[in-house]
């Protein structure tokens, strides 16, 4: 489950990058069409649990507001100093934390198999590293970043085709907030 921020947003982090990648070779930088927010990690969703998890994430989005949203600040896991995961934060209004669980509940519920279980801490992966760098100089160029707001108004269902070249592949979109 994955919010996906528009165009214009994700070009605004792009540009911020810009100045910044080339001093990082060693980082595997991801692609920005696979830019997204991870709400739920579900692992591998069987076909057969598809249509009651299409229900019971329909059910969990509808009981939550549309989100208000903007990256804000860099981090990384499991710490600047030995960072495997360079990231930008998000600021969301509402907090993100009770869709997330929602989704997830719902989504195990639905058989969809036991989500993850880590402290969620919403966030976009920008870049990887093998061997937990010392991300800190990194981590303090955009540590002042603050992106334009936006609205997130749906979850998105999104498989993964890992391999190769990892591609990312919206299944279904559901909406937040009650039907009107």
């Amino acid at each position: 489950m994955a919010l996906l921020p528009p165009p214009e947003v994700l070009e605004e982090v792009a540009e911020s990058l810009g100045p910044v990648r080339p001093r990082w070779p060693g980082l595997r930088w991801i692609d920005p069409a696979l830019w997204h927010v991870t709400l739920a990690f579900l692992g591998e969703v069987p076909d057969r649990v598809l249509p009651g998890l299409s229900t019971r994430l329909t059910r969990a989005a509808a009981r939550h507001a549309a989100v208000t949203l903007a990256f804000a600040g860099a981090g990384a896991f499991p710490s600047a100093g030995r960072g495997r995961v360079f990231w930008l934060g998000l600021e969301a209004e509402p907090p993100l934390t009770r869709l997330a669980q929602s989704l997830a509940a719902g989504a195990e519920r639905a058989g969809a198999g036991e989500a993850d279980r880590k402290r969620f801490h919403p966030h976009l992966t920008l870049a990887r590293s093998r061997d937990g760098d010392d991300l800190r100089p990194l981590v303090g160029s955009l540590d002042a970043f603050s992106g334009r707001r936006w609205t997130a108004d749906a979850v998105h269902l999104v498989r993964s085709h890992l391999g190769p070249r990892v591609r990312y592949e919206p299944v279904e979109a559901y909406p937040l907030g009650s039907p009107d």
